[in-house]
């Protein structure tokens, strides 16, 4: 018996030594890989299979599916297509080679920094739904604010609007009995890939962490704010600072695109029907793209469009991030724009939701700051919004955290704002928030004592898995 064991153990690792380096990943993470599942096989095959490993498909839908969507976009959305202004033409431009839409302008942005004001809106827009109900968050929790929303899903289910939730599964692992209960009173559910305990597969590090809602494919929202009580009471220890983006005009049917590929995913259901992408008339003056993010492909548009923003901006760019857990390629893009004269302000919670995060988000500060990256932390609470501003013209509200989950692991959604007013808007609110919080020095930082640092670097070291 045990020599079977072994000789199915050698096996194994002979095919996935051989299948590691034939990806032709970068040679220091591929000898990592080779390290770990030699010296340590059994521990090592377990994490690759969790962690190391990426999804065999390319695509999230097929291509021609993908096309069927965009081709009722630029049908309905016509007279509001076009390129973004100078400087972001090329920003644009590469969005769409990743595979995003056009930015569309006439758009009506409102955002929020309050979970309260955000909620009254969204039921506001529920309560007037008449067709359809897109409802999409990583988190939809079973506690009085999640009862609430559903108790409204589940009467315009029954007035006949097609009401479609959608949820990411590992997540809400321990919400089975609140999903069955939407599902038996009409509703359209489904997980994001579906976790089936003790049966795990590859996909399981991967999350869906969009937050999306569209009502008759004319309003819609985006943005950091999960359904759950604690976004507007706050933790035990403070309040719960956010983000969110509510959108009205041509550019909700991007919104539209990102639900209908992750509900085809999820349902084997292609919804490429017309009465998901009405026309409509010019809302406002702001042009929107929404960049969707996965990990199914080549690119990481998130990734890949700050990338270029940190490029082009000419003043300065300002993030907010409740996780500061960048990738090697973001971090040497962040160091360069810094470095080159650029004022880049990453502004990050003093303290996290969670210890592992907080501590590896900490392990970061000392390479960025030694660029010459402008670090705050937050102290009023929990930060947990994802945003960007840049040079008074553009701004960016979405779900992607500035951490190689976001980046690499997770499927994200955020809208660009060129739109100068937007910006304003959100540079206020940056500013407001740095009264909140303390900028650190670099030779205060190093002063430290040696064990905390110690503590970032091996909380550093779990950051695929966070």
């Amino acid at each position: 018996m045990n020599l079977i064991f072994s000789t199915l153990l050698v096996l194994a690792l002979i095919g996935v030594l051989i299948y590691i380096i034939a990806e032709n990943q970068h040679p220091t993470q591929t000898l990592a890989w080779v390290v770990v599942i030699i010296f340590l096989p059994v521990v090592g095959l377990i994490l690759y299979f969790l962690v190391g490993h990426r999804p065999v498909r390319k695509h999230l839908l097929p291509p021609a599916e993908r096309e069927a969507l965009q081709q009722l976009v630029r049908e309905a959305q016509a007279p509001f297509r076009g390129a973004a202004p100078a400087p972001y033409t090329k920003l644009d431009s590469l969005q769409q080679a990743l595979g995003q839409g056009e930015s569309l302008g006439g758009n009506a942005t409102r955002l929020y920094t309050a979970f309260g004001p955000m909620l009254e809106d969204l039921l506001a827009d529920l309560a007037q739904a008449r067709d359809h109900i897109h409802f999409q968050f990583f988190k939809f929790e079973d506690d009085p604010v999640g009862r609430r929303v559903a108790e409204l899903l589940v009467r315009k289910a029954r007035e006949g609007v097609r009401v479609r939730v959608q949820y990411d599964d590992l997540a809400n692992i321990f919400r089975k009995k609140f999903y069955r209960e939407l599902k038996d009173a009409g509703i359209e559910v489904r997980p994001f890939l579906a976790i089936n305990f003790p049966f795990i597969s590859p996909d399981s590090n991967f999350r869906n962490h969009r937050k999306i809602v569209v009502v008759d494919g004319r309003a819609g929202y985006l943005g950091g704010m999960n359904i759950a009580e604690r976004y507007g009471k706050g933790l035990d220890w403070g309040p719960w600072r956010d983000t969110h983006l509510r959108i009205e005009g041509p550019a909700v049917a991007e919104l539209q695109v990102s639900f209908l590929a992750d509900w085809r995913f999820s349902s084997g259901e292609l919804l490429a029907e017309p009465r998901y992408f009405p026309a409509c008339a010019a809302k406002g003056e702001t042009r929107v793209q929404v960049v969707r993010s996965d990990p199914m492909g080549p690119w990481h548009a998130a990734m890949q469009g700050l990338i270029q923003l940190l490029g082009t901006a000419r003043d300065y760019v300002y993030l907010q991030t409740p996780y500061f857990i960048p990738t090697a390629t973001m971090m040497l893009a962040l160091k360069n724009a810094a470095l080159s004269g650029l004022d880049v302000r990453v502004m990050m919670p003093e303290r996290g939701d969670g210890l592992l995060t907080t501590l590896a988000s900490k392990s970061y500060v000392k390479e960025a700051l030694s660029a010459g990256v402008k670090i705050y932390l937050y102290r009023d609470g929990f930060l947990h919004a994802k945003t960007i501003v840049s040079d008074d013209a553009f701004a960016s509200v979405g779900s992607t955290n500035l951490d190689v989950r976001s980046f690499t692991l997770d499927f994200e959604v955020d809208a660009y704002c060129y739109d100068p007013a937007v910006a304003a808007q959100q540079k206020a609110v940056f500013e407001q928030d740095m009264a909140q919080s303390v900028r650190l020095e670099l030779q205060e930082w190093l002063s430290r004592p040696n064990w905390e640092k110690l503590k970032e670097s091996l909380a550093r070291l779990f950051s695929p898995l966070l």
